[in-house]
């Protein structure tokens, strides 16, 4: 039986819709897009996926990311609001629940300075942790 992961009691967290998950910080600069996401943002807005990718999107190392120009996403309104909340993409759905910010030193170090939700709120219980980041690295193909 492998070991428990450090959160097997949880990992609280609470959205304080503060905006800082949709700002560049160091590693965290990319919004990663799967097809289905291209899809659902594009049919949001009104264009074409064609249009939404020349538009808003770019490629680095082989994957399609936003094009982050500007400090921010591009769809982070004045409000912190998201202009595509209920079709953002996964990751951003998922935030912060991925599997390389379950590492103990990156939630309590660079997730935790970057996100003022992280040890608030509600218990999160390990299995659904799991099940999210389990979820994001299906749904970009890893």
């Amino acid at each position: 039986m492998p070991p428990k992961p450090w959160y097997s009691k949880g990992l609280r967290f609470e959205c304080t819709q503060c905006g800082n998950c949709c700002k560049n910080h160091g590693d965290y600069t990319f919004v990663y897009l799967a097809e289905a996401d291209v899809v659902r943002i594009s049919a949001h807005l009104g264009v074409s996926p064609q249009r939404f990718l020349a538009e808003h999107c770019q490629e680095v190392d082989g994957w399609i990311t936003l094009r982050m120009d500007d400090p921010a996403c591009p769809f982070l309104e004045e409000d912190n609001r998201c202009a595509i909340y209920p079709v953002r993409p996964k990751q951003c759905a998922t935030w912060p629940f991925w599997e390389e910010n379950l590492k103990r030193s990156t939630w309590e170090g660079a997730v935790k300075k970057c996100c003022p939700g992280i040890d608030q709120g509600t218990l999160v219980p390990a299995a659904e942790v799991e099940r999210l980041a389990r979820e994001t690295e299906e749904w970009y193909g890893e």
